[in-house]
């Protein structure tokens, strides 16, 4: 039975240079990448050495904690570096691609015609099964259990998302198999999320419970629909999968290729001719920026979004789990007394000085100033205001700094994610790093308990 979201706490901020809804070929990146920190708490066991050549979809290396769990080349092409750190530690693995891609051949299957364990090997061999993740730790899916439930949205409510019913328009027939190939990996249901006014091509597919959310932010995020249509409790655990992953995994059935192809949200309002390219994971940001054009130099490059992703260089690549890339002004210069007269260009929840209230559909050209410096928590009440989540926020955060284990486990970490704290930490008046915290609490779990 299906059971629509409506949430009454969070913040939809509108920010400019949102995405025209074209979508242009990004022009073929000469070097690929893929940053093992992007798939936390996975260390890299290489298969492949310098030097080597790879199709589209070969193993370049596996998890030393789980050797079944491998991740394929995103293309054709000869690995041309392996990047290391600290302790040998490996932080980049580079790909010089091919011109044209050549794929290696998993053979076509059909999900109906196939088993569970059949199903999760495929998944496993292909390297597709890093598009899965599980809740609790926010890391990806231990294959060896057995989720309650596995969760996907088709929404997007953060500021500048990509727009998932454009992203995945013309892609119903991969949806519908990757959809009925995860129903065969869980004792429960798959549930699928999308917008309550959109025109989502998930709505009505076979092998799925659906759910409708309203458009406030955090509505779109997965954590929200977890905790509002079946929260984890300890000893549990669900499933997630990101709606463009979906079509990766429906292609891989359909065709026996790994086709690691993304569709980008090219965002922000530094960026001249905002919209969409076609391009595959671990790309150049720069073959999609360089073609848009930029309005200024100074900016800050975000893979992913402005309240989640990662900070790179214009000479970096698109990380692993990203369908969007934020281009916006980079906060580096102090207004003179801006703390002290009326501020109308500025989101805020008070009404403090701030007047945002009085436009709340106005669309804003934000920079990355955090118009404040690092302190002890304050005690306001904002936090509960943008966080929908059945969750003490402020407690749970502390918890986690103190290292409280019991405390913790009794607040709800089981079941959230840095990213369920992006709010929070936005409109946080001590600008503590809330997403960082909730990070190093479920890592302290997950090395203590899980």
């Amino acid at each position: 039975m299906s059971k629509d979201i409506k949430i009454k706490k969070g913040l939809t901020i509108r920010l400019k240079g949102e995405a025209d809804k074209t979508l242009s070929n990004a022009p073929r990146s000469r070097t690929f990448a893929i940053r093992p920190s992007d798939l936390h708490l996975v260390t890299p066991k290489m298969v492949v050495k310098e030097g080597a050549k790879v199709k589209a979809g070969d193993t370049l290396f596996y998890s030393k904690d789980n050797e079944n769990i491998k991740f394929s080349s995103p293309v054709s092409g000869t690995l041309t570096e392996i990047l290391r750190g600290p302790k040998r530690v490996i932080t980049m693995i580079t790909l010089e691609g091919d011109q044209q891609d050549t794929f290696r051949d998993f053979g076509v299957k059909m999900p109906d015609s196939m088993d569970a364990e059949a199903v999760k090997n495929h998944l496993l061999l292909s390297g597709c099964w890093p598009f899965i993740k599980q809740r609790p730790y926010d890391v990806i899916a231990n294959p060896d259990v057995m989720p309650k439930a596995i969760f996907v949205s088709g929404l997007s409510t953060g500021p500048l998302a990509a727009d998932l019913d454009f992203t995945l328009k013309g892609k119903e027939k991969e949806l519908q198999v990757a959809i009925s190939a995860l129903a065969k990996l869980t004792e429960g249901v798959v549930h699928v999320t999308v917008g309550k006014d959109g025109n989502s091509p998930l709505a009505g597919l076979n092998d799925a419970v659906q759910h409708r959310a309203n458009n406030l932010h955090p509505a779109g995020n997965v954590g929200t629909q977890i905790n509002k249509i079946d929260p984890v409790n300890k000893g549990e655990t669900v499933w997630t999968v990101a709606a463009q992953d979906l079509v990766i995994i429906g292609e891989l059935f359909l065709t026996g290729k790994y086709n690691a192809e993304r569709i980008v949200a090219l965002a922000g309002s530094s960026v001249k001719a905002p919209k969409y390219y076609r391009t595959r994971i671990g790309s150049e940001v720069s073959t999609m920026i360089y073609d848009s054009g930029l309005n200024e130099e100074n900016v800050r490059v975000i893979s992913g979004d402005v309240l989640s992703g990662k900070a790179i260089s214009l000479k970096q690549h698109l990380g692993f789990y990203n369908n969007v890339v934020s281009v916006i002004p980079e906060g580096d210069d102090y207004e003179f007394f801006g703390w002290n007269k009326p501020v109308f260009n500025k989101i805020s929840t008070s009404r403090a000085l701030t007047f945002s209230w009085l436009t709340p559909k106005k669309e804003f050209e934000l920079n990355t100033n955090t118009n404040g410096e690092h302190r002890a928590f304050v005690v306001t009440g904002s936090y509960e205001e943008v966080f929908p989540l059945d969750i003490y926020p402020m407690q749970i955060l502390k918890a986690c700094m103190v290292k409280d284990l019991d405390a913790m486990e009794a607040l709800g970490m089981y079941e959230v994610a840095p990213e369920d704290f992006a709010l929070t930490e936005f409109v946080c008046v001590s600008k503590q790093p809330h997403q960082d915290i909730i990070r190093k609490g479920l890592d302290l779990m997950y090395k203590e308990i899980g």
